[in-house]
């Protein structure tokens, strides 16, 4: 194993962190069932989210016992010091998945071989700044990042976007990294998901895990659309256990909109380790074969979708996957005249914000609407 002498001032570039192992040095009879390492790159590692889902990941909590990985980090000229603190912190977790832990401020070199990207950095929105200009800003990021993908990352690669607006972020880098199948990018909605289980798991009065088939739909924004009218309570329809129409529209879905708003009013800052733990959610919902009958939420690209959603977009929707970091969509959810209303406002939101972006998509007719509704979430502020 190689590695800088913890203390030591060193002018060796980024990526001194990377350890080296001889196998033979290792204990065959733990190591002989193992796959093959998964790279991961994660930008915007020195964060507080990243700070919750590296160990996560290291410790084999999402791709399981049998999978070494290798982190690969990305921070900036103004992080490079906190990643090199972030990678002794794994180091002295003495993680034995933990293959590699190599740090960087260049993405062509972080997303080399990358199996996974997950995009968690983003600019924050300052004061006074209007929606359309934090979409310009971090599009720029995110069209950079996919053109970087594009060029070095396995044709294979998963691509997580949380960076928000994350459904447009998505779709920007979606867009710059065509030699990506665009079945392979995320928008996180998981989240959200996981809010709304935890609401309807209280006001049912049952455990969390009772709660099964909740979808998000569309944007992450306060325009979402928690569905509780295709959700499960113990297998029983949601409805049927939580009679208060009242309560599941006036109270339940605005609760998960603008949940995010609150924790922020109780803590003073946004979500990060609910945040790490839904990416990690998210991950394995596309490495775990999906139960029978049940769904998760993704944002994911809406072509050839089969609920008449404008094609083009990144969209939370119900899918399922086999395990192989594939998914499809699920058919034949009821979307009675409630839900239709509120995910057509979600779908004319998101086509909204790509017409502003379209520039950075290769799209020279992009219509960018003057009076674009300001329905950014608290943690964007």
């Amino acid at each position: 194993m190689r590695n800088t002498p913890a203390g030591s001032v060193t002018n060796a570039p980024l990526g001194v962190f990377v350890l080296e192992y001889d196998a033979k040095n290792e204990d065959l009879e733990k190591t002989k069932n193992w796959k093959p390492i998964v790279k991961i790159a994660v930008s915007g590692a020195a964060g507080q989210i990243s700070n919750h889902l590296l160990f996560k990941i290291a410790s084999g909590e999402v791709f399981g016992k049998d999978q070494p990985v290798a982190l690969r980090l990305l921070g900036s000229e103004r992080s490079q010091v906190a990643l090199e603190g972030v990678a002794m912190e794994l180091e002295d977790c003495l993680f034995p998945l933990l293959r590699e832990v190599d740090i960087g401020i260049d993405a062509r070199k972080v997303f080399a071989d990358a199996d996974w990207a997950l995009l968690i950095g983003a600019k924050p929105r300052g004061p006074g700044m209007e929606r359309g200009d934090l979409l310009e800003m971090n599009g720029g990021i995110f069209a950079e990042q996919g053109k970087a993908l594009n060029e070095v990352a396995k044709k294979t690669c998963k691509v997580m976007v949380v960076g928000n607006p994350c459904n447009t972020n998505a779709l920007i880098c979606m867009a710059n990294a065509p030699s990506l199948d665009k079945r392979n990018f995320h928008a996180l909605t998981r989240l959200d998901e996981n809010r709304a289980k935890c609401q309807l798991a209280l006001k049912a009065g049952v455990f969390y895990e009772t709660v099964s088939n909740v979808t998000i739909w569309g944007n992450h924004s306060t325009t979402q659309v928690p569905d509780f009218v295709n959700a499960k309570i113990g297998g029983e329809i949601c409805t049927d256990v939580i009679e208060d129409r009242e309560w599941l529209e006036n109270d339940f879905t605005p609760a998960i909109q603008t949940r995010g708003g609150l924790l922020i009013k109780k803590w003073g800052r946004s979500s990060a380790a609910s945040t790490a733990v839904s990416i990690a959610d998210a991950m394995k919902a596309l490495v775990t074969p999906t139960k029978e009958g049940d769904w998760f939420s993704s944002a994911v690209i809406t072509d050839g979708n089969p609920y008449g959603i404008e094609e083009g977009l990144v969209f939370s929707m119900p899918c399922r996957s086999k395990g192989d970091g594939s998914y499809e969509i699920v058919e034949g959810l009821k979307i009675n005249d409630w839900l239709r209303e509120r995910i057509k406002k979600s779908e004319e939101e998101l086509s909204g914000e790509k017409g502003c972006v379209g520039h950075l998509m290769g799209i020279t007719d992009g219509v960018c609407a003057a009076d674009l509704e300001d329905t950014l979430l608290p943690g964007e502020m």
